[in-house]
């Protein structure tokens, strides 16, 4: 039927229910009530579709790819310029906006066109805003996996024996001060944390190192914020704290730890001085230290990351980390379902950087490399005539 007689129609079946026939045959219909009541007018003053002609016929819009079949080849040439188009397009080097691709079309194809039309096309054929992944990990060391199975072989096989298994690393640094902290949280309505505008390190009242040890088999965490430079002194001083105020207190009987880290960082596998500094702890404690790096590339893995520090920064969002006692409290109060339960310290010694072991203290040094990859796994054993 064209618009008329959908018209009259519709108004003789309102007119055939009588009361509430109008309301009821456009929710039926879809029609707007006006055109019901106007086609039920009509019908009782004796109009039939036939009586007029050249009535405006009810076809809808056609799209506009149907009208101008050219628009997509064109349109997908743009987007996608290396593998469509012309590899040296300039809009390969700007943002393609669908305002720009709009005005790139004019300009190149002469097809005048919205940028809203644009954007209904590019989801039509499947394109969507997106970011950039992450998944792209570079060249792999070829006994990667091999070093995982590794780990996770010695890591229960310390747990079955009693022997603790720590993960350690550094978490980001944060600027300490009135500094806005990605995420947000529950406040009164219209009363936002207030802080300052530019997060210039100048106006920071310092920066935070928080160097973590996480305890696999406990779940629990120990996490020493430095206020100087993150060295491999601080880092085995940190592993320090974490076994008088902790470890040893757990684990009485236990002669020996085992500590995966990442290959990089203040626990470098290629340090001399880390090495150095656990061998401080393995005569001072009496406790043989077993090492573990993950290859390079892979800290991801370390578990340190997704069972601890990822929680840290979950309970800090949104919150403005304006004092060194914020952040350690903030840490302190990190938890989650699984029960993880963390302690914190602030440490304000400060750790020079440019220390150097001498040829000297490295030959005195009492490693025993693994036959798997020694550079990633090895032993300190305490020095008896060490003090």
């Amino acid at each position: 039927m064209d618009e008329r007689a959908r018209r009259l129609w519709a108004g003789s079946e309102a007119d055939v229910l009588g009361y509430g026939g109008v309301a009821a045959v456009a929710r039926a219909t879809g029609l707007a009530i006006s055109t019901v009541r106007k086609g039920r007018e009509e019908a009782r003053a004796g109009a039939r579709p036939e009586d007029v002609v050249n009535v405006r016929r009810s076809t809808g819009k056609r799209p506009y790819e149907v009208t101008h079949p050219e628009v997509w080849p064109s349109l997908e040439k743009l987007v996608d310029p290396v593998t469509r188009g012309d590899p040296e397009s300039p809009l390969r080097w700007t943002c393609k906006s669908t305002h720009m691709l709009s005005g790139e079309l004019l300009h190149q194809h002469g097809i005048r066109i919205s940028d809203k039309t644009v954007a209904k096309l590019l989801r039509k054929h499947g394109y969507s805003l997106q970011a950039p992944n992450k998944s792209v990990e570079g060249a792999q060391h070829p006994d990667r996996d091999a070093q995982f199975e590794h780990i996770n072989t010695k890591a229960q096989d310390c747990i079955d024996r009693g022997v603790p298994v720590i993960s350690v690393d550094t978490k980001k640094k944060e600027l300490v001060g009135n500094f806005k902290n990605g995420g947000r949280e529950w406040q009164p309505q219209d009363e936002p944390e207030l802080v300052d505008v530019h997060d210039f390190p100048s106006d920071a009242v310092g920066k935070a190192v928080p160097y973590g040890v996480f305890d696999v088999d406990a779940n629990e965490g120990f996490v020493s914020v430095g206020v100087d430079h993150d060295t491999p002194v601080f880092a085995a001083t940190s592993i320090e704290a974490w076994w008088q105020r902790v470890g040893a207190k757990r684990y009485p009987e236990a002669k020996e730890l085992y500590i995966t880290a990442d290959s990089g960082g203040s626990n470098s596998s290629r340090s001399h001085v880390w090495k150095r500094e656990l061998q401080r702890i393995a005569d001072k404690r009496k406790i043989s230290i077993h090492v573990s790096h993950y290859p390079p590339g892979t800290s991801k893995w370390n578990k340190i990351e997704h069972r601890l520090f990822s929680f840290i920064s979950i309970n800090w969002r949104g919150r403005p980390l304006r004092t060194f006692e914020t952040i350690v409290n903030l840490i302190s109060n990190t938890t989650n379902l699984g029960g993880l339960v963390v302690r914190a310290r602030l440490d304000r010694r400060r750790y020079p950087t440019g220390k150097k072991v001498t040829a000297k203290e490295l030959r005195e040094l009492k490693i025993e490399r693994d036959a798997f990859h020694g550079e990633w796994n090895y032993v300190i054993r305490p020095r008896t005539d060490m003090q």
